[in-house]
């Protein structure tokens, strides 16, 4: 057993990098070292020099443990002055600053977690579309003033391709590809020939959902509506129900609350009326169930629509749409934080 041997490898070990305090731990320290099987030959040794060679081992431990601490220092030291050498005090500091989500995306999340308990999955579509899926399948008529140049942004006229004015499209591509049951939710941005102002914009969100089934019947529309707004609002939101036309529901109808904005006294939102519209609804017409080769002897459904800048404005308080599209960050940043759990 030659300690003295030993002492000078610990002594003459290199312990420059890391690499080498890995190494001299390896080697002398951890299990299976050079150390421990010193430490495991003493009990071979007779008892009259177990005790001083046990001694000058715990001593040459104290002295590896020793050196790998003073390494330690001085690799850290290092490493602090490395660091300190690539700050530059007059480079500008960065700022990092938490993010957050767009009002009308937590809106969003938030109408999609209410229907999502309700069994529907979510569909997607194109936003620039053909005139069968944005207007002939729906029912539209040849004339209808909706297809005018005035109200639709047309992409290429002659061919029909334009920016789609609802998300309904969707609800046509899903009816093509799929048979029932469906229930389905189509989030997505819409454009529209309208005069920007604070209850308007030329492009906005809507959220359209679809049923069909068999014995889909008003009854059912009226409680999946009637559900969602409570949840969305709160169960204490009056509701009043009137009846309406779309060419792709027969029956049709509208949906509209008490006022949040005024409490129902009268304002500009809901042009002093009390009443906010939030969604329209209907049972979907015959001919548009045929349209997508779906039976409609044997089948009925409902749909509705509602748009998400709306509700964002009546949720949040928010009295101009406007301020949805212009990316001030005084805005943005009062909605930091907020998630899509309500």
């Amino acid at each position: 057993m030659d300690l003295h041997a030993l002492e000078k490898e610990l002594l003459t070990h290199p312990l420059e990098t890391p690499e080498d305090l890995r190494a001299f731990r390896k080697t002398f320290l951890e299990k299976g070292g050079k150390l421990e099987a010193y430490f495991a030959h003493l009990r071979n040794l007779p008892p009259e020099t177990r005790k001083d060679i046990g001694k000058k081992l715990n001593t040459l431990r104290d002295l590896a443990q020793e050196r790998i601490a003073q390494a330690q220092t001085v690799l850290e030291g290092n490493a602090n002055q490395t660091q300190e050498a690539t700050i530059d005090p007059s480079f500008p500091q960065w700022v990092f600053e938490p993010g957050g989500r767009h009002p009308l995306s937590l809106v969003e999340g938030k109408v999609i977690q209410i229907f999502q308990r309700l069994g529907y999955s979510l569909a997607d579509g194109p936003e620039v579309e053909d005139d069968w899926h944005n207007f002939g399948a729906l029912n539209f008529e040849p004339d209808h003033p909706a297809r005018d140049m005035q109200d639709t942004f047309f992409v290429r006229p002659e061919e029909g391709i334009l920016l789609r004015t609802h998300t309904s499209t969707v609800q046509i591509r899903v009816m093509e590809r799929n048979k029932p049951p469906i229930r389905i939710l189509a989030p997505g941005r819409v454009y529209r020939h309208e005069t920007i102002s604070a209850r308007a914009h030329v492009y906005f969100h809507q959220i359209e959902g679809l049923c069909v089934d068999k014995d889909i019947s008003a009854a059912e529309l009226k409680a999946t509506l009637e559900y969602f707004i409570h949840s969305f609002f709160g169960e204490t939101v009056q509701i009043r129900w009137r009846a309406s036309y779309f060419p792709f529901t027969e029956m049709s109808a509208e949906v509209d609350i008490s006022c949040l904005l005024c409490q129902g006294a009268g304002c500009s939102v809901c042009k002093h009326s009390g009443w906010v519209e939030v969604l329209g609804c209907g049972i979907v017409d015959p001919n548009v169930l045929a349209a997508c080769g779906i039976d409609p002897e044997k089948y009925t459904g409902f749909a509705f629509g509602l748009g998400v800048e709306r509700l964002t404005q009546l949720l949040y308080n928010i009295p101009d749409l406007r301020f949805f599209g212009q990316n001030d960050l005084k805005f943005l940043n009062a909605f930091r934080g907020y998630g899509y759990t309500f």
